[in-house]
């Protein structure tokens, strides 16, 4: 982010400010401080703090969301972005401000399809974004892959090898855009012909093929895939199907349509001008609770199937709870009173191109939500089935995006100033990666503790008895189709 210079702030700081701003961050704190990793003698037991972070979530749910984070240390790690934004604000920091994503692991990046139907790679969530020193996201990132290389069984040198090849990605590639015009980064994007020369350097002629295969998986998963999962034809007409906890479809009476309409006209409003016409070729047809990902199980996430000029011209948006971001406490309250305008202005500010359909509302109780649309070509690898020169390849795809996204949003010069031109930046975010795997390695044991002894519930997504209908009813005035179970619980 550009700091203003002169009468009115319209006055840009110069390449030389700029580059001067980036060296005196150093004093501030020096590449080799970000290697450092001392748990505060204060911090915060982490079954507590993940506990308080729950309070406010569907306690039927948040069993899955323990199960799913309980499988091993990265999967633990990518539903606690909390305890790492907490222990990272303890740091001393560059003060080198972007658009943060805010849970920058890898698991956060992939492909989709950009407005002109082009598959691109970036990153694709945002729950978390805030502005904020931009090495926070780095540390998330290269942490991410130090323990997914860990989780995969690979040898030392390989995990330094691949937690190197993030950091020095971004490093590189932040020193690209630091020379790149504003228009250049703006309209810089990772594609199709991007993709293929990464595997091309990952294998040879064998990578490149197997990007161009990753590449056709994204464009099958387009909306009829998501709708061949999750719904039925009933009585000829299309709706979701019920299988609860995962997926619960909502009953829509006559007097539940007025109410759906009016958050519809709502989520138009935040829309561009020439999407909310096109939004508005469209009905309502059916909507479902869905639960979704590893951190933010227990938020209400819904999906609305809409239809446009016939049964065959179908849409799903994915309507999505967003609270106040893990970052606030260390880094500043956010500009925006909506917790849905920030995931949305954050991600339009960040990725190089978004969904069409990004817009967000404010539900009847004053819970703030985002829409997507839900799929549209989007794909992440299952980084458990990847070998150490695919991962690494990988590292380096993910590390050039993020520098990508931050030179968008923040100073590119001011932080290759900082960065330089050694490895002295790649090698304090290798030696910060190894150090945080560590704790994260016991945070992980304590949580398993807790489980072991009940003091943290668990259970299988097919077995969870959650009930939705009360989560669903506040929010819309809506009763979720019951089920045996919700009966037997007086839901």
């Amino acid at each position: 982010m550009l700091i203003r210079t002169g009468p009115g702030s319209n006055r840009l700081p110069t390449q030389a400010a700029r580059s001067a701003l980036g060296r005196a961050a150093r004093k501030t704190a020096p590449r080799t401080s970000l290697a450092i990793w001392a748990p505060a003698p204060d911090r915060e037991d982490v079954v507590d703090q993940l506990a308080g972070q729950e309070v406010d979530r569907v306690p039927s749910l948040l069993p899955i969301r323990h199960s799913r984070m309980s499988v091993n240390p990265f999967t633990f790690y990518r539903g606690s972005a909390l305890t790492m934004a907490t222990d990272l604000g303890t740091r001393p920091n560059s003060g080198l401000n972007v658009q943060l994503c805010g849970d920058a692991h890898l698991s956060n990046f992939g492909l989709f399809a950009a407005p002109d139907r082009a598959v691109i790679f970036d990153i694709n969530d945002f729950d978390e974004t805030l502005p904020g020193p931009f090495e926070f996201d780095v540390a998330r990132l290269t942490t991410s892959f130090t323990l997914a290389a860990q989780n995969n069984g690979f040898s030392g040198v390989e995990i330094e090898n691949i937690t190197l090849a993030a950091a020095n990605s971004y490093r590189t590639a932040i020193a690209e855009f630091a020379k790149m015009g504003e228009l250049e980064i703006w309209y810089n994007r990772v594609d199709a012909s991007v993709l293929s020369g990464w595997g091309r350097d990952a294998a040879g002629a064998k990578g490149a093929q197997a990007a161009k295969r990753t590449i056709a998986k994204a464009q099958k998963r387009d909306t009829w895939s998501a709708l061949s999962k999750l719904t039925e034809v009933v009585d000829g007409g299309r709706q979701f199907i019920n299988a609860p906890p995962v997926l619960v479809r909502i009953s829509l009476e006559s007097d539940v349509h007025p109410i759906i309409g009016g958050l519809l006209e709502q989520y138009r409003g935040s829309l561009i001008d020439d999407r909310r016409e096109l939004l508005s070729r469209f009905r309502l047809l059916d909507v479902g609770h869905k639960v979704v990902g590893v951190g933010s199980v227990g938020l209400l996430a819904f999906v609305i199937l809409l239809q446009g000029r016939d049964e065959s011209d179908l849409l799903v948006l994915q309507v999505k709870q967003a609270v106040r971001s893990v970052l606030e406490p260390v880094t500043a309250p956010s500009e925006f009173d909506k917790q849905g305008e920030r995931v949305v202005s954050g991600q339009r500010l960040t990725q190089a191109a978004s969904d069409i359909f990004l817009g967000w509302i404010r539900g009847k109780q004053g819970r703030d939500f985002y829409i997507r649309q839900l799929r549209d070509m989007k794909w992440s690898p299952d980084v458990t089935l990847l070998a150490p020169a695919y991962l690494r390849a990988y590292a380096m795809i993910c590390g050039h995006t993020l520098a990508r996204a931050h030179a968008r949003s923040g100073d590119a010069i001011a932080i290759d100033s900082y960065l330089g031109t050694s490895a002295k930046f790649d090698n304090a975010m290798l030696n910060f990666g190894l150090a945080y795997a560590e704790q994260v390695g016991k945070d992980f044991a304590r949580y398993t503790d807790a489980i072991a002894s009940g003091r943290v519930a668990v259970t299988r997504d097919e077995v969870v008895t959650a009930n939705l209908a009360f989560a669903a009813s506040a929010e819309y005035g809506i009763q979720a189709v019951r089920t045996p179970t919700a009966e037997l619980a007086g839901g």
